[in-house]
């Protein structure tokens, strides 16, 4: 996995973590991912801020969160129903042509 160089300024956060936690093999990657993870699914973090705060792609972001089986804003059969209707509707009115 690369790691995003940016522009932007960083800033960075010291977090004080109980022994047990603090002995795992990387307790501060998994603190930042539990952060990403959790400001995603409560949406206080965009899919682009949750990418970055990891250091990924939005591809490799979306593959970091199908290995953990998250699933919380995929695009669900109500959006393809919805995708649907609204090309329908472009068709009827000419705006859409289909090949």
């Amino acid at each position: 996995m690369r790691r995003l160089r940016s522009t932007l300024p960083y800033m960075q956060i010291t977090v004080e973590l109980p022994d047990d936690i603090a002995r795992h093999p990387d307790p501060g990657r998994e603190a930042l991912e539990a952060l990403a993870i959790e400001g995603y699914r409560s949406e206080k973090l965009t899919h682009h801020q949750a990418a970055r705060l990891l250091g990924m792609t939005r591809f490799e972001f979306d593959g970091f969160l199908k290995d953990r089986q998250i699933y919380d804003h995929a695009y669900s059969i109500e959006d393809l129903e919805r995708d649907i209707e609204t090309m329908r509707r472009l068709e009827e009115k000419g705006l859409l042509r289909r090949p």
